[in-house]
């Protein structure tokens, strides 16, 4: 697939570091010069210097002929992502996305303006990761979970500790144990993350100290799962904010729909603070205050609050706000961490979830490069696998057989299938059949041939 990417900023470098990967021919366009340079020393791809919008740049940079534009410039304003990427579907290419920064322009109405001008899709990063987090808060769990068909089939992850039960088991025991006490409760362990590193477990893996596992399961199979593993459910009613930041000033506002008890949002810039009392709901109290300060915190009741959520703009003082939480008794941290080398760290420090925005972004638009088969592809923190959720074509290799002879792919693994109204855990004799919903579980390497099967 050849794809052209505007922008080398932090989002665009990752896409295209990602991108060239999966042996797509990259062009990046950036007009500055430091940023195009140190992206040529780091991935596969062409580098071109100058204005985005320029059109004999955009030419020379192959929108003629190209399958994919990608938008991505942070620091213009939001008309040059557009802009350019409207010239660029005028050129001949395919399909063209542009990152936006008004939440306006994805109201239903704007959206099917920009939609007839050429506009495959609009993205806001902020708005995407602030979604998830109120998603996530919605679970009412202290692990990091996944929904797929409104819940039906759930994907969550638990960290082992120094005193899990699991620690002296292997995939199959624990099977074993969990069914010996709920019959019903289907589920299947489709990756462990271990220092780093994704694995995709047989049925006599070993789990070790600090493993993440990686569990889809039915939603009435969750509550064993939870019990067995020593993770509660939490009655989320307070929540604290941590940085009046756009993401932060977004969940608060969605917090403000759901009727909590108290929503708090501190942030250390006094004429901000002002801002946000003004445009925010009434049921979010706004209070200014350095979150680095843990006396400050204390004060401010920290412990009391079911929820701390740090968006700071700052990834240190995030991942130390929530390890401080943490210690302060407070069951569900979430911290925005954006340099992706913290977020093994930040994880293996205690918080419970990592939002990372080029992550959620890449996750998004990688969409676009695989087949129309695939209905959503999901990040999930922790693993550089991807969550996949396709539906099954008629005559798909993936219908051809049960699962245990169809050779699927062996870095990726079926966790569930969503048939009608029914939801259930796929094992090695399950058949895949036509227009099933099927959740997938995959490594990077493994993508590309986990799409072939479902064509």
């Amino acid at each position: 697939m050849k794809i052209i990417i505007e922008g080398a900023g932090q989002t665009g470098s990752h896409l295209a570091k990602m991108l060239s990967v999966e042996s797509n021919e990259i062009a990046v366009i950036d007009s500055d010069s430091a940023r195009i340079r140190q992206l040529a020393t780091q991935a596969d791809v062409v580098t071109l210097q100058g204005p985005p919008s320029n059109i004999g740049l955009l030419k020379e940079a192959g929108c003629a002929d190209a399958d994919l534009f990608i938008a991505v410039n942070p620091r213009m304003d939001q008309s040059v992502n557009i802009v350019s990427a409207l010239l660029a579907k005028k050129l001949g290419t395919k399909r063209v996305i542009a990152r936006i920064d008004d939440q306006a322009y994805l109201s239903p109405e704007n959206k099917l303006l920009f939609k007839d001008m050429g506009l495959d899709m609009m993205f806001f990063p902020e708005k995407s990761a602030s979604d998830e987090i109120v998603d996530m808060l919605r679970s009412n769990t202290s692990a990091d979970t996944l929904d797929f068909a409104r819940g039906k089939l759930q994907l969550t992850v638990f960290k082992l500790d120094d005193d899990s039960p699991l620690l002296d088991m292997n995939v199959a025991e624990f099977a074993h144990a969990v069914k010996q006490k709920q019959a019903d409760a289907d589920f299947r362990i489709v990756a462990i993350s271990r220092g780093g590193k994704t694995i995709i477990p047989k049925f006599d893996t070993g789990f070790k100290y600090h493993d993440f596992l990686y569990i889809i399961a039915r939603r009435d199979a969750m509550p064993a799962l939870m019990k067995f593993l020593g993770k509660d459910k939490i009655d989320i009613r307070r929540v604290m904010i941590l940085g009046g930041s756009e993401i932060g000033h977004m969940v608060a506002e969605k917090l403000a729909t759901m009727k909590l008890d108290d929503i708090k949002l501190i942030d250390i810039n006094r004429e901000h603070c002002r801002y946000l009392s003004e445009v925010l709901p009434d049921e979010v109290s706004v209070v200014c205050g350095d979150v680095r300060n843990s006396d400050f915190l204390l004060e401010e009741d920290m412990r009391s609050y079911q929820a701390v959520l740090s968006f700071t703009g700052n990834d240190e003082v995030n991942i130390l706000a929530c390890v401080v939480a943490k210690k302060l008794g407070v069951p569900r941290v979430i911290a925005q961490v954006e340099n992706l080398e913290y977020l093994r760290l930040a994880e293996e420090m205690g918080v419970d979830t990592v939002i990372n925005k080029k992550l959620i972004t890449a996750s998004r638009i990688f969409k676009f490069t695989l087949s129309d088969k695939v209905r959503s592809v999901r990040y999930v923190s922790g693993t550089d696998a991807e969550v996949l959720e396709y539906t099954a074509a008629p005559d798909s290799r993936v219908t051809k057989g049960i699962l245990k002879d169809i050779e699927f792919p062996s870095d990726a693994i079926i966790g569930g299938v969503i048939r009608g109204g029914d939801s259930f855990i796929a094992v090695g004799h399950t058949h895949i059949e036509p227009y099933d919903r099927v959740a997938v579980f995959a490594l990077p390497e493994a993508v590309k041939e986990v799409d072939k099967m479902f064509r």
